[in-house]
């Protein structure tokens, strides 16, 4: 049943029947981004036909329409990982942009020199650098949780590494190099006990599974919309109301303000006071839809299916002498990077486009990761609800030929 409604869906994506030199595109670079049912395509087509215009604050026709579609959007989210208020929803540019708000601001607001940040070994550099930012710039330290050789976090260690000088803990869900799904009810338990808040990098987590911010009880929770088959350009930071109340505004200028002077400025209420300027309100539109479009097959369903397309990829990938699978976790989402022994990753990658695989090579912005396994990079597969078995075999076939090929 479950295979049979992926089948049918994948007609919604148009880009899927071109050919690529010549023969069927098998995209399987879903973690990097995923492509976009009609659904959303159509959506952003008809708000610039039909009401495209700046939102709030606006008493003409068009405008209303969009604020009323931009607002319906953030309920959406709020809907999508329950959060308890449509207002604990901030619109960003992405999980990047996001995750930068909330060092920036938390950092400014929160952090003094000597105190403590920790983030886990597997994190992409998205959730190291701006908090490396924060320690060049206020004097902080930023602390590690290491992860073993099968790409599990090692949790045991994470009472020991948080102090009294620890402000906040910063970790991904789903490690989008090795496909770890990470123990995060656990990691936020530690941290609250010794009243520590969490951030959670959701990007690699909300396309595979269902999210409930207020089960998990994080503070923050950051992702984008375009690996979720919304456009690109939109995501979002959720952050519990009590601490964007206490944060600092991450940017200044129009929609974050109440009253501005030049002895003082007031700041707006939430989410606006984090939103300053034009926001994307079609890409909103956008992820409005994708989200409908998700839950129209059901999160469950998605996760049952991807678990299926990861068990026979490894499967079958392992089959081939001298090929690694780098991430053994038990607990794994639709992600396999592996090497093959003596070959570049990136060489294999460029064989297998010719063969019309898509796929990404390189450190998938997580050198660490790298660095831990002594190695320049990988080759990543990840799946999504349009992929099928066929995919997979013919990503077999292409890896196999291009190891005959470079040996």
């Amino acid at each position: 049943m479950i295979k049979r409604m992926m089948t049918m869906n994948r007609g919604d994506f148009k880009i899927l029947d071109q050919k690529i030199y010549g023969r069927p595109l098998v995209y399987l670079d879903n973690a990097a981004t995923t492509q976009k049912p009609q659904v959303v395509i159509d959506t952003l087509k008809a708000y610039y036909e039909t009401i495209n215009s700046n939102i709030h604050r606006g008493v003409h026709y068009l405008s209303q329409r969009a604020t009323d579609e931009f607002e319906a959007a953030r309920e959406a989210v709020r809907r999508f990982i329950n959060a308890r208020h449509a207002y604990e929803i901030v619109f960003t540019r992405g999980a990047t942009d996001s995750m930068n708000l909330v060092a920036a601001s938390f950092g400014r607001t929160f952090l003094h020199e000597g105190d403590e940040i920790v983030v886990s070994k597997m994190e992409h550099h998205a959730n190291i650098v701006p908090w490396q930012f924060l320690c060049e710039d206020r004097g902080c330290v930023l602390k590690v949780l290491p992860f073993n050789e099968k790409g599990e976090l090692c949790i045991e260690q994470l009472d020991q590494l948080i102090t009294p000088k620890t402000k906040i803990v910063a970790v991904t869900q789903v490690s989008n190099s090795l496909g770890t799904v990470n123990p995060v009810k656990a990691i936020i338990e530690i941290a609250h006990k010794k009243g520590v808040p969490v951030l959670l990098d959701g990007a690699q987590a909300v396309s595979h599974c269902k999210v409930d911010v207020q089960a998990l009880d994080c503070e923050f929770y950051c992702f984008s919309g375009h690996k979720m088959y919304a456009p690109m350009g939109i995501g979002v930071m959720y952050g519990k109301e009590e601490w964007l109340n206490k944060m600092k505004p991450y940017q200044g200028g129009g929609e974050m303000i109440k009253q501005v002077t030049f002895a003082k400025t007031t700041y707006n209420d939430l989410p606006f006071k984090f939103e300053a300027g034009t926001p994307s309100v079609g890409d909103a539109m956008g992820l409005k839809a994708a989200i409908e479009y998700m839950e129209s097959i059901g999160i469950e369903n998605i996760a049952a299916y991807e678990k299926e397309l990861l068990d026979y990829a490894e499967k079958r990938l392992s089959s081939i002498e001298g090929l690694r699978i780098y991430g053994q976790a038990a607990q794994k989402a639709a992600i396999v990077s592996f090497n093959i022994d003596k070959i570049h990753p990136s060489d294999i990658g460029a064989i297998i486009d010719k063969l019309g695989v898509a796929v990404r090579t390189g450190h998938h912005c997580t050198q660490p990761i790298m660095d831990h396994f002594g190695i320049p990079g990988t080759v990543r597969a990840s799946f999504a609800i349009y992929n099928d078995k066929k995919e997979i075999d013919d990503l077999y076939e292409a890896v196999y030929r291009a190891k005959n090929m470079l040996l």
